[in-house]
């Protein structure tokens, strides 16, 4: 075999004869150093030949202690890692409940006036905890029912006196409110500045997008952009709640009556928190 061959030329009796003279001369080296030392030959042998061996041991468990130390530090930040972790989402979590409280505390002192103005009011605060609206719908659910007093066919407002919609389900701890953008809703109105009256609904463009519209206007009806438009007043809405502010004025559909498109009074999206009237002195 090749492998048999290549075996034969390198232990050939050369080699040996050169392995076998260095074996000799580092045993005469190890034994010339045992003597000199003074020490007796056979300990110095022994200590001689293990030296490599005690370094590369002692090596090893400078490794070793190396590791361990690193592994331990290691485990040791991770808990504390986690210990951080965990105190810093708890002051987030304050710090979130702290900027709540600040916003419903706002809500509720600007609430305070629109109860002074308005001392017949009777109001239930209530929470947005989903919506629910869809391409051709607006609503929302509150975490406010029944067992609040409320029912069907109630205003919601913000602390501001900006109309937010009509509750129109209502379950034992919950209610839906549809808002004054669907078309749905059909809202008495009446431009402030002015006194023309109107239908104030939400409307579905062909495009999907979503406006709120004032129609059956009079044709020689003075509209002018910002009018701010308020209702008139009804078994469901009280008198002079803002609805919007008019953007755009047009003829509709017929060519006998002009309409206006009005700016929601409220964002509707950042809403969090609403109020229910459940009771008002109507006129």
């Amino acid at each position: 075999m090749w492998g048999d061959g290549l075996k034969k030329r390198f232990w050939s009796p050369k080699v040996k004869a050169i392995v076998i003279i260095a074996v000799v001369l580092a045993v005469l080296t190890m034994v010339a150093a045992a003597v000199s030392s003074g020490t007796p030959f056979g300990e110095n042998l022994v200590g001689t030949l293990l030296s490599p061996f005690r370094a590369g041991v002692a090596a090893i468990d400078r490794q070793a202690e190396r590791y361990y130390n690193y592994l331990f530090s290691y485990e040791s930040l991770q808990a504390e890692n986690a210990e951080l972790q965990k105190k810093v989402l708890s002051m987030e979590e304050d710090v979130r409940t702290a900027e709540t409280y600040q916003r419903e505390n706002e809500r509720l002192r600007t609430l305070l006036k629109l109860t002074e103005e308005h001392d017949d009011y009777v109001l239930v605060s209530a929470y947005i905890t989903s919506w629910n609206s869809s391409e051709y719908k607006s609503a929302f659910t509150i975490g406010k029912g029944r067992n609040s007093g409320l029912t069907e066919g109630m205003c919601a407002v913000t602390e501001n006196g900006q109309v937010v919609g009509l509750v129109t389900e209502v379950g034992a701890n919950w209610a839906t409110v549809t808002t004054i953008m669907d078309a749905s809703l059909e809202i008495s109105a009446s431009i402030s500045s002015s006194g023309y009256t109107g239908v104030v609904q939400g409307t579905f463009l062909p495009d999907n997008t979503n406006v709120l519209r004032m129609n059956y206007l009079t044709t020689d009806a003075v509209v002018k952009n910002s009018d701010q438009v308020v209702t008139t007043g009804s078994t469901l809405y009280p008198r002079g709640l803002l609805l919007g502010y008019i953007t755009n004025v047009s003829l509709d559909e017929t060519g006998v009556a002009k309409y206006a498109t009005l700016e929601p009074s409220c964002d509707l999206g950042k809403l969090e928190q609403i109020f229910i009237i459940t009771q008002y002195a109507s006129e």
